[in-house]
């Protein structure tokens, strides 16, 4: 598990960025925490490094959106009014979790926990400091491994657009 604190959007952008420059295809990440903690953030700045261009909202009210990026899809869930994994089986969307062409960013993954794959990455973001702040824990599972977060981890050391650190 790697943990980071944020203390700006600036800062979680900057995390969503590297995560999204070491992504697979194939890739589920969990997206975990309260409403308006910076899960839609770190995912558009996921989606930048992905080379997605336009608008990243959140797809809240039509669960999934599906964006073309440079070299691989991103599969963008939000699953908060969904009634569980029945509901995401019945309308066929588990078969982008994982996807074949394309890595998977699933907000409120929780709703359908018993959907999620055995190998993935859960991005737990809490509020800290009153809430001035937000401590972002990567947390591997199966096949994304100690290594991957190592990934993530020297792309973090080497990126320089932190201004806010």
């Amino acid at each position: 598990m790697d943990s980071y604190l944020s203390t700006s959007e600036a800062q979680t952008q900057r995390l969503g960025r590297c995560l999204g420059a070491c992504l697979r295809v194939g890739d589920v990440v969990l997206l975990e925490g309260e409403m308006g903690a910076g899960k839609s953030v770190l995912t558009r700045a996921a989606a930048r490094a992905m080379g997605v261009e336009g608008p990243v909202p959140s797809p809240t009210f039509t669960l999934l959106n599906i964006h073309e990026g440079r070299d691989m899809r991103l599969y963008h869930f939000d699953l908060y009014r969904i009634e569980g994994a029945d509901a995401l089986y019945e309308m066929g969307l588990d078969e982008f979790i994982p996807a074949r062409d394309g890595a998977s960013l699933i907000e409120w993954p929780q709703m359908a926990e018993e959907a999620m794959p055995e190998d993935h990455l859960t991005v737990s973001i809490r509020y800290a400091q009153d809430g001035a702040a937000r401590e972002i824990a990567l947390i591997p599972s199966g096949a994304f491994d100690a290594a991957r977060l190592e990934a993530i981890r020297k792309r973090m050391e080497n990126d320089d657009e932190h201004p806010d650190d």
